[in-house]
């Protein structure tokens, strides 16, 4: 039998790298009465790090609620959060086309981390896990930024650009974990999932 969990993220991509885990899982989303929003609120002069270390506990504590309040089996609960990060200025996920340009504009030719803070637990122990990694896009023209927007995959992610996707192809390069760039580092994951005593 394969080892269950509760994934708190509406994440795709999470969801397939628990598969390639072997991670049996169900979703457990915010419920309209929930302001899930408000959990990533930015504090001023808050680093990259502590942001995603404090908003992954903030999304694990709510689900964690969420999980007793509707009656659920007790499994572990699984939540993460990712950000990207130029020097101290964190990009969040971009308001609209013309933020997301910026965005992109801002990180072309330069070298970014990728933060994914991953926090796991029960109602009796709580795990977290930050991991950095950086990356480096060439140059983009213009052109090329107007056009990887117009497609709308920046949308919805953090920095304005999905590594998995289109970006590919301006991606000169990686250092530290390609699944936590994509939004759950897989060592750190199931490191953590062993340490709740699930069999990864």
């Amino acid at each position: 039998m394969l080892p269950f969990i509760y994934l708190a993220s509406q994440s795709p991509r999470r969801s397939q790298l628990l598969d390639q885990l072997g991670v049996a899982h169900a979703l457990l989303l915010p419920g309209p009465e929930e302001d899930a929003e408000a959990l990533e609120a930015l504090r001023a002069g808050e680093t990259p790090a502590a942001y995603v270390a404090r908003v992954s506990l903030l999304k694990l504590d709510a689900a964690l609620r969420r999980r007793r309040a509707r009656g659920l089996r007790a499994a572990p609960v699984l939540c993460a959060d990712t950000t990207v990060a130029l020097g101290r200025r964190i990009l969040g996920k971009p308001a609209d086309a013309a933020e997301a340009k910026c965005m992109l504009h801002d990180l072309a030719g330069r070298t970014h981390q990728v933060l994914t803070a991953v926090a796991v637990g029960n109602t009796n122990r709580q795990l977290q896990s930050v991991s950095v990694s950086r990356v480096r896009l060439a140059p983009m023209s213009a052109d090329a930024i107007r056009s990887y927007v117009a497609s709308g995959e920046p949308m919805g992610k953090a920095g304005a650009y999905a590594v998995q996707g289109r970006v590919a192809g301006f991606i000169e390069h990686i250092s530290g974990s390609y699944s936590g760039i994509m939004g759950l580092p897989l060592f750190e994951t199931a490191q953590m999932l062993r340490g709740l005593g699930l069999r990864v």
